[in-house]
Order: C-alpha cells, then structure tokens, then sequence
C-alpha cells in the first residue's frame, strides 16, 4: 500500500526531495557531458591538492596524526596507506591550501575538496569501481551545490560554506558508495547537517584553520554516511525546520525554490567554476579586468598611477587587505594579487612564494590600489562575479572597464587544453612528468582508481 502521507512529506520536506535528487544518480545515464564535467573535477581536485602536500596545514596535520589509522586508503601527504577518514581529514586540508579547488560561484561553495577527498577515500579503502566513485561524486555535488543556494548569501555573514555544506556533500558521496538508498541518503545528510562547521573569523583571520576546515568536512561527512548506513537516524526536520540548518545559519529557513530549480535538467558538476588563479575567487574579476585593460592599451606597470576597484560586498569585506604579513594573507588581498600580476604576470603558486612576498616593487605598487563596494554589483551577487576598475595613469588619462566574468566560470570556462596546463604546473614541484602524465590519462581516459603516488616531500 502507498503511504500517501510520506508521499506528501516527501515533496514538501527539502531534506527528502534532496536526498533522491542525489539518489538518483545511483543508476541515472551519465551523458558525455556530466562524464567530462566529472573527470575535469577531479582532475583539477588533484591539482591543487598535490601543492597543498607541501604546506605546513596539511604535512602538521599528517605529523599530528601519524600512525592513528589503518586502512587501505592514500594519503598522499606523506604517501602512505592509512583509514579512509584519515586519508579524506588531511587529503582534503592539502586540496584547501593554496586556493585552487573548484568553485560553485552561484551557492558561494568549493564542493571538490571535501566530497571528492572523501569519496576517493572511501572507494580506495573498499576496492570500488571508477564509476561508482564517479556516480558519488555527482551525486555529492548535487546536494551539496543546491544545499549551498538554499542558504546564501546570507549563510557566509558567518560561516564558511566549504566547511558547512562540504560535511553534507561528502556525506551523500560517502552514502551513494555504501549503497544506501534515498532514506539514508537522508538520514546522512541531516546527521551531517549537526555536524558541519566553519566560522568565518578563521576563513578571514591568522592561522591555519581555514584549509582544516575543508579536511574536517570531508571526514565528518564520512561519519555521517557511515552512521547513516549503519542505522543511525536524524531528525527530519534537520534542514528546514525552525531551529534546523537553514534557520541555524542563514536568514530563512531555506530558499528551497532556488535549491530545486531545474532540478533532473541539469546537475551542478556541469557548472562549476575551475580556478585560474591562485587566489579568493572574489578577486578574480578584478584580476581578469585588468589584464584586458593592459592588453588593449599595451600598459606597463610603471605607467599606472592608481587603480580603483568597485566590487561585491564581499570583495570589500574579504579582500580590501592592502598589508599583508603571509601568503594566506596575500592570496586574500586584492591589492597583493593586482600587484603581484603586474609584476608576475601570474597569479599562480610563484606569487605567493617568500620571495615574491618580499618584492619591493609589488609592496610599492599595493598602496596605489583601492577597493570600495558598488551597490550594483553587489545586488547581482552571488550569481554574477563582477569588477568595475577606474585606471588613472601618470599621463594624466583615465581607463574604465566593466568585468562582468571571470576566467573559469561557466560563462568563460577553461578549455580541457588549459586545465591541462594548469594541472601540469601546480604538480610539478609534486610528481616527475612521468607519473603526471599517468595520473593525468588515467583520469581523463581511463576506467580505473587513482591510487599510490610518487610524491615528493
């Protein structure tokens, strides 16, 4: 017999209506498209964080932990086997290190670090398949992307969308691998959803917090979707109800209409952002503007005078930093990476080395830089990225340009030649050519797990 009631409940009850959404790509056709969108994610999830091995976040964390799992997942921190929990805990804290992983610009959210740490894990501690990995992965951005839309922009006042929503996104990922059907799946999502945490003083402010926030949420996504598995239930009211999620950590109880739109017509892995540069993505239009400016006028570096920068709230908020005393600092402020580009012409690893910190001329150049919030561009936000840039030059003239895109959003994406290219060079200084020409085919072509890697320390 149908129980109309839990029918009913289910079409009005988020926390239902996101868990089949997810569920249903447990045996949904992956068109060639979804197919590509889920090998260029990964790939890119390896790219930045092979780097992030190297940080200290990532090789303390590893140090901390030695020896407390066993497993036969990789943490390719230290290379070594160990528990899928620890694997995907200090896998996904490389991944958030030096600001590279994926961006749903629209729910304000970076799904890879956590959901793919954690379903790598997992699928490598219990021997799966490829296409299961995939299918968790997809499914895990599905909910963890319309999640992210029910509750920005409020939601990032104070928390921190990455460690927050990516417990629930790695949750779903671990659940679709545990074959979990969609109850489970929702019984995983709302014990993930008292799980998740983040602040944003520890996104904005000193210390090392902020890339263990994405690590913290892949391994209590695990345990969420472990539990769930095993029986462990949730309210299931976790999402909406009054004193749920939503209400918790945003100014509503959820805008459930902009998490369902289009919903089966197109998944979120196919709209991601790929970063093209090393920085907050908040930063990006300004970044991309200016480089179309130089372009069109042939601009030096020493013929600028002043630049002036009207963003987003959080353009403002975030990056209006024109003192900075480290690399995460720097990859922060709009003013380091405006400066560092001039002089660089890259906005990559090199900027943000101790040397590149310590250039006189990008130093010289920061003060010149302003940033200030225009109510416009702020009112488009969080579904459009962009920058107005006043350029005065010691000539007297004055240049303007609106840049209503950023490289690497879905709108300009990165073509498969420059992720490539991207991925070459962030793991170079990781893996020899050999070995990253490997990694590289069997993710983009190839039918099996990525597993061991050569890492060099």
């Amino acid at each position: 017999m149908i129980d109309l009631a839990r029918q009913r409940e289910d079409q009005v009850n988020p926390l239902f209506a996101l868990a089949k959404a997810a569920g249903a790509w447990r045996q949904a056709p992956i068109s060639p498209e979804v197919d590509r969108a889920v090998r260029r994610a990964l790939l890119d999830w390896f790219a930045t964080m092979l780097p992030g091995c190297a940080e200290p976040p990532a090789r303390l964390l590893a140090a901390a932990l030695v020896g407390a799992g066993q497993g036969a997942a990789v943490c390719y921190v230290g290379a070594s086997r160990t528990s899928a929990r620890q694997a995907a805990l200090i896998n996904a804290t490389a991944s958030h290190v030096v600001e590279f992983d994926d961006i749903f610009k629209d729910g304000g959210y970076h799904p890879g670090s956590s959901t793919i740490a954690a379903a790598l894990a997992l699928a490598q501690e219990k021997s799966l398949s490829r296409e299961s990995l995939h299918r968790a992965i997809i499914a895990g951005y599905e909910a963890g992307c319309r999640l992210s839309l029910a509750v920005q922009p409020s939601h990032y006042t104070f928390w921190h969308t990455s460690a927050t929503v990516g417990t629930i996104g790695a949750a779903v990922a671990t659940a679709m691998l545990l074959e979990c059907d969609d109850d489970h799946i929702a019984h995983a999502i709302a014990l993930a959803s008292s799980f998740a945490g983040g602040h944003q003083q520890n996104l904005q402010g000193e210390g090392m917090a902020k890339a263990l926030h994405a690590g913290h949420a892949a391994e209590a996504g695990l345990l969420a979707g472990l539990a769930a598995a095993g029986g462990i239930t949730a309210s299931p009211y976790s999402l909406h109800g009054p004193n749920g999620f939503a209400a918790a950590t945003s100014d509503s109880t959820g805008n459930w209409a902009a998490a369902f739109d289009g919903i089966g017509a197109w998944t979120p892995i196919t709209r991601m952002t790929v970063k093209n540069h090393g920085c907050c993505g908040h930063i990006f239009p300004a970044l991309d503007g200016l480089r179309i400016l130089r372009a069109a006028e042939g601009l030096k570096p020493a013929e600028i005078a002043s630049i002036s920068v009207a963003g987003y709230a959080a353009t403002k908020r975030m990056c209006d930093r024109s003192v900075v005393n480290s690399a995460q600092e720097a990859r922060f402020s709009l003013q380091y990476c405006l400066a560092a580009d001039l002089m660089l012409g890259t906005v990559r690893l090199e900027a943000f080395t101790p040397r590149a910190l310590a250039r006189r001329d990008i130093r010289q150049m920061m003060p010149r830089i302003a940033v200030v919030e225009d109510a416009e561009l702020a009112a488009a936000y969080p579904r459009r990225r962009m920058a107005r840039l006043v350029v005065d030059l010691v000539d007297g003239r004055q240049l303007q340009h609106l840049q209503q895109t950023r490289k690497g959003d879905p709108e300009d994406p990165l073509s498969d030649h420059e992720l490539v290219a991207k991925y070459e060079e962030l793991v170079a200084g990781r893996l020899d050519p050999s070995a990253a020409a490997a990694l590289r085919d069997l993710i983009l072509d190839g039918s099996g797990l990525p597993g061991d890697l050569p890492v060099r320390p």
